[in-house]
């Protein structure tokens, strides 16, 4: 069933919608916005009820200050794991990666809107956006390898080598360094670089621009780019004829039509 999430309550972070946009702020600046048992909850839950969102076509995701996340809080997350038998420890890793899930399953597109500091399982979520804007002093680091941990996280070694290639996402899962804004622009994890005063601002307008387009046929593309990882060129291009079939029956295409028609811009409805 449809559901407004324009006044969904959050404990965790800070959350907006406006114009049908969702912007999503990790607050907690003053420890460069790290996540907790409880933050990392609150997110999965908030990427699931997105699913049925009748009032968000986009969302930004960013953090408070001039940092986007620092990864898992080491006092409030890594030190209570190291007392933690294996039934505890699978299920942590399992509802982090719950988070991962509900944000490529639930239907709208993600921006990632980084800025400095972007560690950890920061830097996963901004992996595990569909859009990810960067600024020149972005640091981003996957660096479970200097705790001690394998880079295999939240479907790290699943979803980085897609964006930035094989042998350069095994680079910064081997060895934890960071990447910079420049190099991850060049190497394809950022779309683009903003200067960081207007970083939030670049990302909400691109936000924007999606969340006036054709919303039922952006959920159908995010769709089909996840499922077809697995899917030879034929099965591919059957599914996609099937999906493309589905877009071409909703009342947005008629409007682009008749728009294109009248010589006019389209409205899209999402329906």
């Amino acid at each position: 069933m449809p559901v407004k999430l324009a006044g969904y309550q959050t404990k965790h972070f800070l959350y907006r919608v406006a114009d049908r946009v969702a912007t999503i702020v990790l607050n907690r600046p003053e420890k460069k916005n790290p996540l907790t048992f409880d933050s990392y909850a609150e997110l999965r839950d908030l990427f699931r009820n997105m699913e049925d969102a009748s009032d968000v076509n986009a969302i930004v995701l960013t953090g408070a200050g001039e940092n986007f996340c620092s990864g898992g809080d080491v006092h409030e997350i890594i030190g209570p794991l190291t007392k933690l038998e294996m039934p505890g420890l699978l299920a942590f890793t399992r509802m982090t990666g719950d988070v991962v899930k509900a944000m490529r399953h639930c239907p709208q597109t993600i921006i990632a809107a980084v800025d400095g500091v972007c560690a950890g399982a920061g830097a996963i979520l901004a992996m595990a956006s569909d859009l990810r804007v960067g600024t020149a002093r972005s640091m981003t680091a996957f660096l479970f390898v200097r705790v001690g941990l394998a880079g295999c996280d939240m479907g790290a070694c699943a979803l980085l080598p897609r964006l930035i290639g094989q042998s350069r996402a095994a680079e910064l899962l081997y060895t934890g360094r960071s990447m910079t804004g420049e190099e991850g622009e060049r190497w394809g994890f950022f779309n683009r670089l903003s200067p960081p005063q207007s970083l939030l601002a670049d990302a909400q307008a691109w936000a924007n621009e999606i969340a006036a387009g054709p919303t039922f046929a952006h959920a159908m593309s995010k769709r089909m780019l996840n499922q077809e990882w697995n899917m030879g060129l034929n099965e591919a291009i059957e599914s996609e004829a099937q999906a493309q079939a589905i877009c071409m029956a909703t009342n947005d295409f008629q409007r682009a039509y008749r728009a294109f028609v009248g010589k006019q811009k389209p409205s899209f409805r999402g329906d």
